[in-house]
């Protein structure tokens, strides 16, 4: 793949929507990489991280991914077969550690011939840009993306509950029946009693991946956030005292990405202050609550309003957390971001651009980047009257009434 091609390539996958990235990204690789369906398991989203694209013949899980991405190393993707929902099938597996907790990339190929270290080295470029992109995603911990996530969270949450009761309570009710005494086949009571074992332990083994990449060690959380903040202050006379959690306790992923994400951002305001020689940055788990400060010995003066620029109070209302401000003349201000760990937060909006067709969107790109419907018809190889029955469509299906509108919606979705 020549150079300009490719960079427009990992343009047009980046640029897509979280949900359309998957999709994008495998359209991307089809030729280098004839494939029959791609999944990815990407531990920058705490709630979904499995997402699977395309001719999906066998059930990819969570269980077939993690070995994967335990295993896998960055730079050197494997290629193999792999056992899927019980038969073979030749993969190709690329492992990123662009994010912290690293990401892998499955596409189930129609063949196994081996592909050349030219191929290989496309696809880990094409999948390092993409989960570099993710994790700048939750670093900023944006609103939106953290409210979809959080939604997510909730009915993710509810629907394993549900299965894993029901799972539960039928192979409780199996193990009972088949230990019966009263039951004289020995040998398919054994046999019987066996498989529900197993799969009562493949239930649980299920529920602790889901719990690790849904939740992290607080102490393991605030370790990363140190390790990120002490370049700031490398050269400057002020001096960066930590004082972590001191616990394991685990908190939600996402509760942990938005405290670090307000630190991040009220450091800068603490930092440009005057008279300032110390600041301490802590977090303290109190009940069902997570406590990130940074406290200093400047003026005084910083007030709420001086970082309002930093989007602090979108971030934390996304939880239901709260922004602490407390000043006192002459002695320093202690700013305190306080999330709850077990917050519900409002269901967000849902995307207006779901309920456009393939072609519909992508007129609706071209109308984002402000093209007329000649231009429009010439990219897509279609009549100008074709494009002008989709723009009506598309403003009648978003509730717009012009064009800008339409491409406002495009860009706030993107």
């Amino acid at each position: 793949m020549e150079a300009v091609p490719a960079l427009t390539t990992a343009y047009e996958v980046i640029r897509r929507p979280l949900g359309r990235v998957l999709p994008r990204l495998s359209a991307a690789l089809a030729d280098l990489v004839p494939h029959r369906a791609a999944a990815e398991l990407s531990t920058h989203c705490a709630h979904s991280p499995l997402k699977t694209h395309g001719d999906l013949g066998p059930r990819i899980t969570d269980a077939d991914l993690a070995p994967l991405l335990a295993a896998g190393v960055p730079g050197r993707p494997w290629q193999g077969t792999l056992t899927l929902d019980g038969a073979r099938w030749p993969v190709l597996a690329v492992t990123s550690h662009a994010t912290p907790r690293g990401a892998v990339l499955l596409l189930v190929r129609h063949d196994a011939a081996p592909l050349g270290d030219d191929v290989l080295a496309v696809a880990q470029a094409l999948w390092d840009l993409v989960t570099c992109h993710f994790d700048r995603f939750a670093k900023e911990a944006l609103p939106g993306a953290l409210a979809r996530s959080r939604a997510a969270a909730g009915t993710r949450a509810r629907l394993l509950a549900e299965l894993g009761e029901a799972h539960s309570a039928t192979l409780t009710g199996i193990l009972g029946v088949l230990r019966s005494r009263a039951l004289d086949d020995a040998a398919a009571r054994a046999a019987a009693t066996e498989l529900a074992v197993d799969a009562l332990v493949e239930l649980r083994a299920r529920a602790e991946r889901d719990r690790e990449i849904a939740e992290e060690p607080a102490d393991q959380a605030f370790d990363r956030l140190a390790d990120s903040l002490r370049p700031l202050v490398r050269h400057s006379p002020v001096r960066l005292v930590f004082g972590g959690p001191g616990v394991s306790r685990t908190v939600p992923a996402d509760v942990a990405h938005t405290a670090r994400a307000v630190v991040r951002a009220v450091l800068p305001a603490v930092l440009e202050q005057e008279r300032l020689s110390r600041v301490h940055v802590g977090w303290r788990l109190a009940g069902d609550e997570l406590h990130a400060a940074v406290r200093d010995d400047g003026p005084g003066t910083l007030t709420e309003r001086a970082l309002a620029g930093a989007r602090v109070a979108e971030r934390l209302e996304v939880l239901r957390g709260r922004l602490d401000v407390d000043a006192v003349p002459g002695w320093g201000t202690t700013v305190t971001a306080v999330l709850p760990l077990r917050a519900t937060p409002a269901e967000p909006a849902a995307d207006p651009l779901t309920a456009l067709g393939e072609r519909e969107l992508q007129v609706l790109e071209h109308l984002a980047r402000g093209h007329r419907n000649r231009v429009i018809a010439q990219e897509l190889h279609i009549s100008e009257s074709t494009v002008k029955f989709h723009v009506a469509n598309i403003l009648t299906k978003l509730g717009v009434s012009s064009r800008g509108e339409a491409a406002a919606l495009f860009h706030a979705a993107a």
